[in-house]
């Protein structure tokens, strides 16, 4: 039994209908490379049994406190059963593209039974009609409780599910203790509570009396100019409404050489060039509709925190910080520059801003007075009443540089899939692996109505910022797809803005 860190408990805390608060990942899957050229269901739940036991903490489930007057508790789940966490479907007619990401969609909108241990996984089949994958493949379709992992962690726990050679290695699940769940008494969590609270209140104290002197030397450097301000008066736009319950997915894919050769023509990093392709494509988005707003939209970046403060023993180790992707710049190169400073002035402004671990504030307080506020803020969409906005959140994790094998078939491609939060109905998860960088896309299906037409603004941006560098003037996209498609109509006639041009 261990009590949840005060992150892993906010997002805990932050749960909701419309905003689960659960990541995920999408894996393609060539089973040639497995022995006999096939890999079955029973070979794949083997394989998933197998690695768990390594990774204790997705056989626990949450148990709260009597009252929720403290942290939860992970609790060993002695009923754990690997079938019910692993599921085997198969894609509709026709099987292809578009089908797969409706169907990730939908899964990825399921808030997860939080009764249980917090993850589950779909075996995929049916990809038939998917070109540039493998004849047979199957994809595997994760999702996990942010409670358990944060962005890095997820890639360690997709590491774990996964053999660097063909041949699995050799079993070791009979040789693991059982695990006997035993429910802790209400008494027990009480006095535990009593503990806790008493070193919690300390530790609040501590805590605001850091982020003030932190607040206080902050705006002491901004106003002596020693740092740049960070300006979230962005404007808001159609990813700033309310979050339904329903979600839509999509995804581009390029060659990471083609992102090498735009990075070194011009003196960036690949985060940069993400942070710009993104930028145009939501340019290129709201423009279409007559919704571009003058001034830049402005996204959220989580950090990795684990190299910035002392360790935790929280599961998450994240905070964000917040960037301009300079919607208002059509020219790719001018954009890009433009990022690539905000970048640097982000990191600078956020070097000791107190706002970047914002989010811990969930998770101090008990969860009988934290996830009261959440649904208060939620069901009455406060978000919209704050001019400090960001239109999306852009995440970049890279991958594994060895090749990875689920039961023997080789991983060909990996799409990471973020959450939603109220006020923020879109994100952007960047992933590097197997020589491609995927962009994959998560957005409110209210908001994003043709996440088909979203994708190829994705494309075209990408193609842009790549035809700028001298000497080169083709794309070399590898999202599969079809004859090109127009948008989806809007609704209403759409009100055209001027839109800047630097």
């Amino acid at each position: 039994m261990k009590q949840l860190g005060v992150l892993d408990s906010a997002f805990i805390n932050l749960e909701a209908p419309n905003t689960p608060q659960h990541i995920g990942g999408l894996g393609i899957y060539d089973p040639s490379t497995a022995p006999g050229g096939k890999v079955r269901f029973k070979e794949v739940i083997a394989n998933f049994e197998q690695r768990l036991n390594s990774m204790p903490l997705f056989r626990t489930r949450v148990v709260n406190v009597p009252g929720k007057i403290d942290r939860p508790y992970w609790v060993q789940d002695g009923n754990f059963d690997v079938e019910f966490h692993l599921r085997h479907i198969s894609l509709p007619a026709p099987g292809d593209w578009r089908q797969l990401w409706i169907q990730a969609a939908r899964l990825h909108a399921r808030p997860l039974d939080m009764s249980r241990p917090l993850w589950e996984a779909y075996i995929i089949e049916g990809l038939d009609n998917i070109p540039d994958v493998p004849e047979g493949a199957f994809a595997i379709y994760t999702k996990m409780h942010h409670s358990l992992v944060d962005g890095a962690g997820g890639d360690a726990f997709m590491m774990a599910l996964h053999d660097s050679d063909i041949t699995p290695a050799a079993g070791t699940s009979n040789d693991q203790p059982v695990i006997v769940d035993r429910q802790p008494l209400a008494s027990e969590l009480l006095i535990r509570s009593i503990a806790n609270r008493t070193r919690s209140n300390l530790g609040l104290i501590r805590g605001v009396s850091s982020t003030l002197v932190k607040t206080i030397k902050h705006q002491r450097a901004v106003s002596s100019e020693k740092i740049p301000p960070a300006d979230l008066n962005a404007p808001k736009t159609r990813f700033n409404n309310p979050v339904g319950p329903h979600r839509v997915a999509e995804a581009a894919v390029f060659t990471l050489d083609d992102f090498k050769a735009i990075k070194n023509a011009f003196g960036v990093t690949i985060n940069d060039v993400a942070l710009s392709v993104v930028g145009g494509a939501m340019r290129r988005y709201l423009e279409h509709y007559g919704e571009l707003p003058e001034e830049s939209l402005a996204a959220g970046i989580p950090m990795n925190m684990r190299t910035r403060r002392e360790m935790t023993e929280d599961n998450n180790q994240v905070g964000s910080m917040f960037c301009e992707i300079h919607t208002n710049i059509a020219d790719p190169v001018a954009r890009l520059a433009a990022v690539h400073q905000s970048a640097i002035d982000a990191k600078e402004s956020n070097a000791e801003n107190p706002m970047v671990e914002v989010l811990r504030v969930a998770g101090i307080f008990s969860p009988a007075l934290s996830q009261r506020a959440a649904q208060l803020w939620s069901k009455h969409q406060l978000s919209k009443y704050v001019p400090a906005n960001i239109s999306t959140v852009i995440s970049n994790v890279p991958g594994p540089n060895v090749p990875l094998y689920s039961a023997g078939a080789k991983m060909v491609r990996y799409h990471a899939m973020g959450l939603l939060t109220p006020g923020c109905g879109a994100f952007h998860l960047v992933y590097s692996c197997n020589g491609l960088v995927t962009i994959t896309f998560l957005a409110d299906r209210e908001t994003v109505p043709d996440p088909e037409f979203y994708r190829q603004c994705l494309e075209k941006s990408f193609a842009e910022t790549l035809a700028a560098i001298p000497g080169k003037a083709s794309m070399r996209s590898k999202t599969p797809k079809k004859k090109p498609q127009k948008a989806v109509a809007s609704k209403k006639a759409p009100r055209k803005k001027k839109a800047a041009t630097k």
